[in-house]
């Protein structure tokens, strides 16, 4: 089987969506550091997709930045799937570890970053009546990027068609508890934070006066 640098295994992977995957697991190939970067480009990615856009394709109308949104849909989200399958195929049995799903599902996010970019990049050259272009890049990107993910949960885990689509389907299961409960637990510590400020701004005043 081939030998290929950690660089080149990437683009294997995502070239080859039906044998990559289980040429990386043969191989026991695919780096952390690499996945690393490509979720830090998909963090950049939604950055430029959300303020960088051009102006006649979309119009923020945000006067202030904040970093927490572009976290959210970049490395929370990309967090929450791996543990989220990771946890539903520990008990079906799946043979992938957590570093594994990491660094699969971050290969086969790239079609999907890759498309972001270059959308940003075409919305400042094309014109409105172009845009359908801009949607089948995106098409492409997203659809792209689904089939390896599909390819990369198949072959981590070492499952048939039927076992992975189920898998799948728990796992956005698993994600939407998950994001559920963080939300609660975002809007408990709101709620503690509020109750402390109160009781400190009530204390200091008594105090002053």
């Amino acid at each position: 089987m081939m030998d290929l640098s950690q660089g080149q295994w990437v683009k294997h992977a995502v070239t080859h969506p039906f044998e990559g995957f289980e040429d990386m697991r043969w191989k026991k190939s695919g780096s952390m550091k690499i996945a690393a970067l490509i979720i830090l480009l998909l963090f950049f990615a939604q950055i430029a997709n959300g303020r960088l856009y051009g102006f006649q394709f979309r119009v923020s109308y945000d006067k202030t930045f904040s970093i927490v949104p572009y976290l959210v849909k970049s490395v929370v989200l990309f967090a929450v799937w791996v543990i989220g399958n990771w946890s539903v195929c520990t008990l079906l049995d799946g043979e992938g570890t957590i570093k594994n799903i990491c660094i699969y599902s971050a290969y086969a996010l790239v079609p999907y970053i890759a498309q972001l970019y270059i959308n940003v990049l075409l919305s400042h050259v094309l014109i409105m009546d172009e845009y359908v272009f801009m949607q089948v890049i995106q098409f492409i990107g997203v659809g792209w990027t689904a089939i390896l993910l599909f390819s990369a949960i198949k072959s981590v885990h070492q499952y048939s068609f039927g076992k992975t689509v189920f898998a799948v389907l728990l796992t956005v299961v698993a994600m939407l508890i998950m994001l559920f409960l963080l939300v609660l637990f975002m809007s408990l510590i709101q709620q503690v934070y509020i109750f402390i400020s109160t009781i400190y701004t009530e204390i200091f005043y008594r105090i002053r006066v």
